[in-house]
């Protein structure tokens, strides 16, 4: 039955990626190439698992339109600006320097017209930010030298895509010569980059704020869905793509105080559906068409690798970084990234390139991504005998820490925004977090940092910086939205104070057990000020008065804590 083989095609997608990313996970290879191994064993040149492998495309191509809006979800125009030397300037150089070496390269010798060889060779020039940020996070790299300018050449490189989508259709009509596509594609990004700044401080956080005021998750979740796939479907009437649509939606939401909840909801789909692109690129390599072609294949790797670790490496040099610095970031960046695969995937489907080529360019990405943990290693291991080494520090002076650590609010109510002004008179950091829009905007207007979402989200604890904070403060009147934050956080904060208000001794105490590191019974505590107040009246000795306060605060409020009746 049509039935039966539809499921038994689901259950072997979701068998297979499950398996392989397990796998290449543990080898440390990655997930991508685990999908990409797991397509080609089950796809039609496999096990033939599935048999219609352009259908699992075509739904795997709104894991590519996901990719691209958290890419512009990050790419914040505050820290781009901080980072411009080494973005625009170091990156822009890599990109352009690289991708004309090797267009010229695919011009000359495979046969490639301009306009193919600029595309391949621009496409190529890119690398995996999928594979470079795991391997600077695993590190610990991300904030010494050499990982920021590793970091900032992949921050340009994810902008590059953008052109790149976009000079595909220009490429495909053929009205124009390459370097007037190519200035077309520049300035069209230009211009969507001004627009959006425009039109998403003047619409996006309104019309968020009044779609969270609902109060009903899904409703949100299902607008956030509308924003990407509806710019997506925009861009995708007027000629371009939709993953640029998803683009321009991601920079919309860039400097929004709804960012962080809104990556957390996108987030699984990406992952889902990204994974999909990822098997059906796999289901797409003809095995006995590459075997035929395995010098070729192992000759564009190695050409291609030496390429952009040379230019790389004598970039960073001419910025006047050191010579092992330089080494490692070329040894990081030396492969193709994942947006090769896309970029040619939407190359073929507009008839620019030709399948057997974009099958032999999959398989040098593929395994130029492979071994991306093996240059990793020797580039490290090269910058140490020069420098005498024995361990990889990271340098105190670089570190992205600026000051004191931070508290974090959990709930900006009456009680949070209290606490908020004490720690704002005393000169303390904080950030708030909330799901009440009109907190978020109370927060803001008074000049904190403030971010919607949901404080028991492991994904929005890590935005905030929970893990380096001084303490967690959860002020939210819900016992069980207050379980799930504290068993969020000792989850992802085992070592993170957290300081909870409850409204009585006996929440107290469940939250004590739950973990919590100090709870304050709000009605214990007005007892309390009614009290000291009412000694204050009677003219009783200031100290005494703070002395028995201090003595009922004791031992948790133990003292004057209802007694149990069991």
């Amino acid at each position: 039955m049509p039935h039966d083989t539809m499921l038994l095609e689901i259950l072997a997608l979701m068998a297979v990626a499950v398996v392989a990313a397990t796998i290449f996970g543990r080898l440390g290879m990655g997930a991508i190439l685990g999908y990409l191994v797991g397509g080609v064993l089950i796809g039609p040149w496999g096990l033939e698992l599935i048999t219609n492998p352009e259908q699992i495309a075509h739904l795997g191509e709104f894991g590519v339109v996901f990719l691209l809006f958290l890419i512009g979800i990050e790419l914040k125009p505050a820290r781009l600006w901080v980072m411009r030397k080494q973005v625009f300037g170091l990156g822009s150089a890599q990109v352009l320097v690289t991708g004309f070496v090797l267009a010229v390269l695919a011009n000359r010798v495979l046969g490639l017209d301009m306009g193919q060889a600029s595309l391949v060779g621009l496409g190529m020039a890119l690398s995996s930010t999928a594979f470079g940020i795991q391997l600077l996070a695993t590190k610990k790299q991300l904030s010494v030298q050499w990982g920021r300018l590793g970091l900032s050449i992949l921050l340009l490189q994810d902008i590059a895509v953008v052109p790149l989508l976009a000079l595909v259709p220009l490429l495909a009509a053929g009205e124009a010569p390459v370097g007037v596509s190519l200035g077309y594609a520049f300035l069209e990004t230009v211009a969507i980059f001004a627009g959006t700044v425009v039109l998403g401080r003047l619409a996006i956080n309104p019309v968020f704020r009044l779609v969270a005021s609902n109060n009903t998750p899904e409703v949100f979740t299902g607008f956030a869905l509308l924003l990407v796939l509806g710019f997506g479907w925009l861009m995708d009437s007027i000629g371009l793509s939709m993953a640029m649509g998803a683009f321009i939606a991601g920079l919309l939401m860039a400097e929004s105080e709804f960012r962080h909840q809104v990556e957390v909801d996108i987030q699984p789909f990406r992952g889902l559906l990204l994974g999909l692109f990822f098997m059906s690129v796999g289901m797409s390599i003809n095995i006995g068409t590459l075997s035929a072609q395995t010098n070729m294949i192992l000759i564009v790797l190695l050409v291609l690798v030496a390429i952009k670790a040379t230019i790389i490496v004598g970039l960073v040099r001419a910025m006047k970084h050191t010579l092992p610095e330089a080494i490692k970031v070329g040894a990081l960046l030396a492969q193709s990234g994942e947006f090769g695969f896309v970029l040619f995937a939407y190359a073929r489907s507009e008839g620019v390139l030709d399948g057997p080529f974009v099958e032999m360019l999959t398989a040098v990405i593929a395994l130029s991504m492979a071994i991306t943990p093996f240059l990793y290693g020797i580039g490290v291991w090269l910058a140490r005998r020069m420098t005498n080494e024995t361990v990889t520090k990271i340098d105190p002076t670089e570190s992205t820490d600026t000051g004191d650590k931070q508290v974090i609010i959990a709930g900006f109510g009456r009680v949070g925004e209290t606490i908020g002004r004490i720690l704002s008179d005393l000169e303390i950091p904080f950030t708030v977090i909330d799901l009440d829009p009109v907190h978020i905007k109370t927060a803001r207007l008074a000049g904190f940092q403030a971010v919607y979402g949901d404080a028991a989200r492991a994904e929005i604890l890590r935005a905030v910086g929970a893990a380096e904070a001084a303490l967690l403060v959860i002020t939210i009147d819900d016992p069980r939205a207050v379980e799930r934050m504290l068993a969020s956080a000792k989850r992802e904060c085992p070592h993170l104070p957290t300081y909870v208000r409850v409204h009585n001794s006996t929440v107290a105490a469940d939250m004590r057990a739950l973990g919590a590191t100090h709870t304050v019974p709000e009605t214990l505590e007005a007892s309390l000020s009614l009290g000291a107040e009412v000694a204050r009246a009677l003219d009783a000795d200031e100290d005494d008065i703070r002395t028995v306060v201090k003595a009922l605060r004791s031992d948790d409020y133990r003292a004057i804590a209802p007694k149990s009746t069991s």
